[in-house]
């Protein structure tokens, strides 16, 4: 991120209803990276969030993780997923208790993968940091958040920033 850059609010999606999936679309090139921060739980306890860019269900995503419980810490990576999995102990709960937070380095540049950090924590289940892969030069115009086998809580909120250079 540039030195004195500011996030500029896109969008905001608060479910009225519990939702299998959130998605950001027509996402412009305006900015240098993306932020976003969801504050969520789901109808089934211990779910995970992933995403995936662009409606791509190939096997295109990586990450490897960190993560904690309050007990034992251990890390690991996936690759060749359909998905981007976003947490590994940080899962969802039965209550909007879950942040997640997501950056998004250089979405839009057409000559790299693009690639992303996150923070995923909740107090029921632990807390992890992930670096996430995903093997395509194709600029990110949508992301889809979904759940591992649930639906998202009705007042959960997923916000997405766009990053402008100062």
């Amino acid at each position: 991120m540039a030195a004195g850059a500011t996030y500029e609010p896109i969008a905001t999606n608060t479910l009225g209803s519990a939702t299998s999936s959130v998605t950001f679309s027509t996402i412009s090139g305006s900015y240098t990276d993306l932020f976003i921060v969801i504050n969520s739980g789901s109808t089934t306890s211990g779910q995970d969030i992933r995403c995936r860019f662009n409606s791509d269900t190939g096997s295109n995503y990586s990450f490897t993780y960190l993560t904690g419980n309050g007990t034992t810490a251990s890390s690991g990576r996936a690759t060749s997923q359909t998905y981007m999995p976003l947490d590994y102990n940080g899962y969802l709960s039965g209550s909007i208790a879950t942040t997640t937070i997501i950056n998004c380095m250089n979405y839009s540049n057409s000559t790299t993968y693009k690639t992303i950090l996150g923070r995923f924590n909740t107090a029921a289940f632990g807390t992890d940091m992930a670096a996430g892969l995903w093997r395509s030069t194709s600029a990110i115009t949508s992301i889809e958040f979904f759940t591992s086998a649930s639906t998202f809580l009705a007042g959960s909120t997923f916000t997405l920033y766009g990053i402008a250079a100062a």
